[in-house]
């Protein structure tokens, strides 16, 4: 479909309606064009690249007839969209003083427009000679038109009428020229296009920061964010959900109080609020009643949050906004006051008669004539029209001065729609961002209601929430049940945005593992896990409502929880009075670490194992809160040196003590006093001597001794004295020698000194007749003894990447052995009695294959036998 329009050729300028109307018609020509602009391209069945047109037109004066036509040319108005096609979206940036002098710019433009077209549609001037006498030719020549009467007039004046000038057209139109630039004020001359361009000026001010890049971008940036929070189906939901928990009333709010109670605040009403959650475990959630999003939906959303976030950051650095806006309406008012003093001063200078005394005698024989300015009349009423428009115009920008400096524009305070819609966390915004949000309110505040919500953590956990409801179905989370290494079924979730509600539908669930999961809030839902025996919080920060904290203090048996700092451990978990297991990972600050202050451990009644990985410097205080029932402490301390240990000799029923990378150089005295230490790990220390070992004959029950990863050199004669001594780990050391005394430790079962530099074995090692399990790989041994083969029990051999040179027929006498390592050495054969282990199969065989196949076949058959 194509608009156009069309204008005919109009009469000869002689006839006064045919100049006028295209005076008239023009200036609606031109707002017509503007108006169509506006409208939306026009669709024409399939042809869609067919949209409105309009037409051109420019004026034709044919020179002997003096007619003035105007002709048009068809343009498609597609051409002029992308100068207004940016103007919807700015709206909403637009106070109502922009949009009102919006107009006020559009009515001076049209005055400008009307002017200029009668400028170059008519005579500018017409100009008579004067017939005055010569006595009288120093008088103005148009002194006696002037309105002083009738008779005023014709008193001074020779008849005049009916006679001819003897000028031609061509002297005419010369007179005229010459008159118009040098008579007529150039005030009255220039009027309309100083309008125009005043005008242009004016819009330029008002639009400029929509276009220069530095303020364009962010603002194109900030209506695109905008619209599509606006429009967002989580915004919906959201401000829906809290409209509905607002309506709720009191009760539920003190409910919610008492559910989300924390378990110090609420130590004072303990007893009352046990009365009110009887049955904790029968908390039953509601649906919410807004439709769920679906999956596309919720991404979108998840991504506005983020775009949200960058956009805040990038903008609040600056006020290049404001700044910007400030100095345009500035100049605006400074360019308002120079027009409103000097319009005000030249308009007088607009009159319908102008004197005009030129020397062009020798070409016309006159010297003075007499014009008339044909658009003075007209030019006068929009001068003072015009005038009006600029004082109105130039309120506004005064007003607008007033909004920007009797306010803290650079600061915006959400505290109004905090009330509203219940979301507390909605940060306050400063600089650009704020400002933008001063003039979004100036257009309809609840964009402003419904951007906030994007700026809200709180929704966003929740948008995450139901987003991770989405993803983590039921089914979903049974396939990734596994059993643990304590049997328990274990559901273990790791790096994800938040806690699924679909993982409390999983009743079945015993253990519960949670790594790199921030900001936990457990729901009343966790109640429906009435199997949940041990939970695990790895880098995982989780708060548990009071009501929960009653259902789990006698269920959970073993809590697993590192962190950064062992300040961050919940308090919670100090208050689960059925915790048989407590697991801790974490750092002192560097001022805590000498004090090594902990959490009091008295409500752990039922506390048996205690493990505590950290850098501290000595045992904490608090662990002799529990030495009545405490039978396992485990410090594992990173290297960092342990110096105080007295609090261990209060740990009377300890069985078991671990006290690895803890920078030990000796075996600390307060271990001897643990009459019922069973079994001692002193693992990754500084050991390099222990001739301490002698005391450990008062350990009367120590059955097992890992002295492993240390600088042990040797081991002192007086290790007889541990009879009862079971398993003895000395691997990774430094030792060289063996002292024949071990042979006296009759009750050794295991012993492991694999990882050293032993050249030979004493043969006094043959009266260890408990002994199962020997390890002596990565060694430098070139021969066993023979007396070694006299440990008729022994099971495991390990003798991997030594110097030996072959391997004695008597290994045939074990006949217990299930397990032999050979490989690494420099055997060259092996013996045909290993047939005689009927316990040891190729499996369990490590050797190269190459010696293997060297072994009678019926040897190697036997071991391959299942």
């Amino acid at each position: 479909m194509a608009l156009c329009i069309y204008l005919v050729p109009w009469e000869p300028l002689g006839h006064p309606l045919g100049t006028l109307g295209v005076a008239a018609v023009l200036p609606l020509i031109v707002v017509l064009t503007w108006w169509i602009l506006q409208l939306p391209p026009l669709r024409d069945g399939p042809r869609q690249e067919v949209g409105p047109r309009l037409c051109t037109w420019h004026f034709c004066r044919s020179p002997n007839s003096g007619a003035v036509s105007l002709t048009g040319k068809m343009i498609p108005v597609a051409e002029f969209k992308q100068f207004t096609e940016q103007q919807p979206a700015f709206k909403v940036l637009k106070p109502w003083w922009d949009v009102l002098a919006e107009y006020l710019t559009v009515a001076m433009l049209m005055i400008g427009v009307f002017g200029c077209t009668l400028q170059v549609t008519q005579d500018k001037i017409i100009c008579l000679p004067s017939h005055e006498l010569r006595e009288n030719f120093s008088e103005a020549p148009c002194q006696q038109l002037l309105p002083r009467g009738v008779s005023e007039q014709m008193g001074g004046l020779r008849e005049v009428s009916g006679l001819k000038n003897n000028l031609d057209l061509q002297q005419y139109s010369f007179i005229n020229q010459l008159c118009y630039e040098t008579a007529l004020h150039w005030y009255a001359k220039y009027f309309p296009y100083l309008v125009v361009i005043h005008t242009l000026i004016f819009m330029v001010c008002t639009s400029f920061w929509f276009k220069f890049p530095g303020t364009s971008s962010k603002i194109e940036h900030f209506i695109s964010i905008l619209g599509k929070c606006f429009d967002s189906p989580w915004t919906t939901r959201a401000l829906s959900e809290v409209s509905g928990e607002n309506q709720k009333g009191p009760t539920t709010g003190r409910a919610t109080a008492t559910v989300e109670a924390s378990a110090g605040s609420g130590k004072a009403n303990e007893g009352e609020k046990e009365k009110v959650l009887v049955e904790p475990e029968k908390v039953v959630t509601e649906p919410p009643a807004v439709t769920l999003l679906d999956k596309k939906e919720g991404e979108q959303a998840k991504a506005l949050f983020e775009k949200v976030k960058k956009f805040r950051v990038h903008v609040e650095e600056g006020d290049i906004l404001y700044t910007m806006y400030i100095r345009q309406t500035v100049l605006k008012v400074c360019k308002f006051f120079a027009i409103l003093v000097y319009n005000l001063v030249y308009v007088e200078k607009i009159s319908f008669l102008v004197a005009c005394r030129v020397e062009t005698s020798e070409v016309t024989g006159y010297a003075s004539f007499c014009c008339n300015h044909t658009k003075a009349h007209l030019f006068s009423k929009l001068a003072f029209c015009y005038i009006s428009f600029v004082c109105v115009y130039g309120i506004t920008c005064l007003y607008t001065l007033y909004w920007l400096f009797h306010r803290p524009l650079k600061e915006y305070s959400f505290r109004s729609v905090r009330e509203e819609t219940g979301m507390g966390d909605i940060p306050d915004v400063k600089n650009d961002f704020a400002f933008m949000l001063h003039l979004i309110d100036q257009y309809d505040s609840l964009y402003s209601k419904r951007f906030a919500v994007f700026l809200s953590e709180v929704s966003e956990s929740r948008l995450k929430q139901l987003n991770l409801n989405h993803e983590w179905t039921p089914e979903k989370l049974r396939q990734k049940l596994q059993r643990n290494a304590r049997g328990r079924l274990e559901l273990a979730l790791c790096m994800l945005p938040g806690l699924p509600d679909t993982v409390f539908e999983l009743s079945e669930v015993e253990a519960l593992r949670l790594e790199a999961i921030c900001d936990i809030t457990f729901p009343p839902g966790l109640s429906q896990l009435v199997h949940l025996q041990e939970l695990s919080l790895l880098h995982s920060p989780a708060r548990l409502p009071f009501s929960l904290q009653i259902f789990l203090r006698d269920r959970l048996k073993v809590v697993r929880v590192k962190c950064e700092e062992l300040r961050e451990v919940p308090l919670w978990v100090f208050g689960l009075r059925g915790l048989e297991e407590l697991h801790l990972e974490g750092l002192f600050p560097p001022e805590l670490a000498r004090a090594a202050t902990l959490e009091s451990l008295r409500e752990l009644k039922q506390l048996k194992v205690l493990s505590l990985r950290s850098n501290a410097s000595k045992v904490p205080a608090s662990v002799t809160d529990v030495a009545g029932h405490l039978q396992r402490l485990s410090l594992h301390n990173d290297g960092a040196r342990l110096l105080a240990l007295s609090s261990l000799k209060k740990l009377a029923a300890l069985r078991e003590l671990e006290l690895v990378a803890c920078g030990l150089e000796r075996i600390p005295h307060a271990i001897f006093s643990l009459g019922a230490l069973q079994e001692l790990d002193l693992k990754d220390n500084h050991l390099r001597s222990i001739e301490e070992i002698l005391s450990f004959q008062h350990c009367r029950k120590l059955v097992t001794l890992r002295l492993w990863h240390n600088q042990i050199a040797y081991v002192p004669e007086h290790v007889r004295k541990l009879r009862g001594l079971e398993q003895l780990y000395l691997s990774h050391n430094k030792l060289e020698t063996l002292p024949t005394q071990l042979g006296l430790c009759s009750g050794l079962r295991l012993l492991d000194i694999s990882h050293n530099g032993l050249r030979s074995l004493p043969p006094e090692l043959g009266l260890l007749q408990s002994l199962q399990h020997l390890a002596v790989s990565y060694n430098a041994l070139e021969a066993l003894p023979e007396e070694l083969f006299c440990c008729r029990k022994l099971r495991t051999l390990l003798l991997g990447y030594n110097h030996l040179s072959q391997l004695s027929p008597q290994v045939g006498a074990l006949r217990a052995l299930s397990r032999l390592e050979l490989k690494g050495n420099r055997l060259e054969a092996l013996p045909e009695e290993l047939g005689n282990c009927v316990g040891l199969k190729r499996v369990a065989l490590l050797v190269e294959d190459t010696l293997y196949e060297g072994l009678p076949a019926e040897v190697r058959e036997k071991m391959e036998e299942e």
